[in-house]
């Protein structure tokens, strides 16, 4: 597929199989920086090998560090004890979102100098709210296009934590993910942090704390909004836990789960399940309120077609504030449903790959649903069988990995389906159109 400007794939009748998921981009990300600021060695095993951990891995060996690939998706990091070894870097960061954030936050701790820049689109994707969480500590940093986004000059500083740090939640879990795992670096005292206004995408806070711990500190709740850091001592701080292996991906595991469903089944998803500590599992919750059948193990997830006589999903309405990005899965998903499926709280949306409410809305409508979009919501209803759209253009992809995976699902229709430039799934799951032609017929 590498290269291809197109693919061509459908009509199929059926999805059935199991696949063993990629590893989870959220946790590879944070464990790879949170390995780098322990001591000691850390072997990381089931590592997602993709364009958005490639640019993580890539940034810590720019810093000095020794961040060694093996067979199997194994990667060996050894640690620095949280000061880089490198004090001056220009890094490019792609268009990693879980990339540059952190980075961002643990080098603005370091006493160095340092520019990160990416792609045009991440020049487009806010972190103000990261900035100026970061400043309030007495961090240096500078814009140097346009106020409000990347790319970013970090100047050394003197880092001092004086008072309470404050977070905006409601544009991206992100930024406080980054102060969290940076700000044990420097915390001389117990540290606290409060979210003002809503925090989206909770469970990737919960990642983020649950990996912080696993790593030696542990961070206190008091309430929804506040996160307390411990003083740095010799019994909190990032130590090695030797060897972490990384949970298959929820996010991803979603298409196969929507394929179960609309396919008939049995599909069944590997390396995530009841134990996951990722909220996009919560995604299989969802489909079963679209009417799936759905069972789970400890590591498993699978789905069996629908429990409707007329084979179809219940459209449904949902708050989608807490799987943003499964949600996607969900509106593609609505093409195979009988009513209305309306996903409120999606603005996060607006600010990812691409504006994934519009992109969405547009390529939905393509194959002929009728589609309501709004700042924070979209409402999909599926066409009749009869009235689907071939898309003589095809449909685009906005360079959005989910954008790929999620319109795969619409070669389930009657008509075969065009997808352009497929191979942008290369930045989460490059084996993404292998995989699902193994499973459908």
């Amino acid at each position: 597929m590498s290269g291809l400007p197109d693919i061509t794939i459908g009509p199929f009748k059926r999805a059935q199989g199991s696949i063993i998921l990629p590893g989870s981009k959220s946790i590879s990300n944070r464990v790879l920086l949170l390995a780098a600021l322990s001591s000691g060695t850390t072997t990381l095993k089931n590592l997602l090998d993709a364009d958005d951990t490639q640019v993580m891995r890539s940034a810590l060996r720019q810093l000095g560090l020794s961040v060694t690939d093996q067979a199997n998706n194994v990667c060996v990091v050894e640690g620095c004890g949280g000061q880089f070894p490198v004090r001056e870097a220009d890094l490019f960061m792609g268009n990693a979102g879980t990339a540059i954030r952190p980075l961002t936050a643990a080098l603005a701790m370091q006493g160095g100098n340092y520019r990160l820049s990416g792609v045009a689109r991440m020049h487009e994707r806010p972190i103000r709210d990261l900035v100026d969480g970061l400043r309030q500590v007495g961090a240096k940093i500078e814009y140097e296009l346009q106020e409000g986004y990347p790319p970013i000059k970090i100047s050394a500083a003197d880092i001092q934590i004086k008072d309470v740090v404050k977070v905006r939640g409601d544009v991206s879990s992100q930024f406080l993910t980054a102060l969290l795992m940076a700000l044990p670096l420097v915390a001389i005292e117990p540290v606290r942090i409060e979210v003002v206004g809503e925090l989206i995408s909770r469970p990737y806070i919960d990642i983020t704390i649950k990996l912080m711990a696993r790593f030696g500190v542990n961070v206190a709740c008091p309430d929804k909004h506040s996160f307390i850091i411990p003083t740095k001592t010799a019994d909190a701080v990032y130590k090695s836990p030797s060897q972490l292996s990384v949970e298959g991906d929820a996010s991803s595991a979603s298409y196969f789960l929507a394929l179960g469903a609309i396919g008939g089944g049995p599909v069944r998803v590997l390396g995530v399940g009841n134990d996951s500590i990722q909220g996009d599992v919560a995604f299989a919750d969802a489909l079963a309120l679209m009417g799936a059948n759905i069972t789970a193990g400890e590591d498993w997830i699978e789905v069996s077609g629908v429990k409707n006589a007329n084979g179809r999903l219940n459209g449904i309405t949902m708050d989608c504030t807490e799987i943003p990005d499964a949600a996607m899965t969900l509106a593609v998903a609505a093409l195979f449903a009988e009513g209305p499926t309306r996903l409120n709280n999606i603005a996060s949306w607006r600010v990812k790959e691409t504006d994934r409410i519009a992109a969405m809305a547009t390529e939905l409508r393509k194959v002929g649903a009728t589609v309501e979009e709004g700042a924070d919501y979209i409402v999909v209803n599926a066409p009749p069988q009869t009235d689907w759209k071939l898309p003589s253009g095809g449909i685009d992809t906005y360079d959005d990995h989910r954008m790929a995976m999620c319109f795969s699902l619409a070669a389930l229709g009657p008509n075969a389906l065009k997808i352009n430039d497929p191979n942008c799934v290369a930045k989460t799951f490059p084996t993404y159109f292998a995989e699902f032609a193994k499973v459908v017929s």
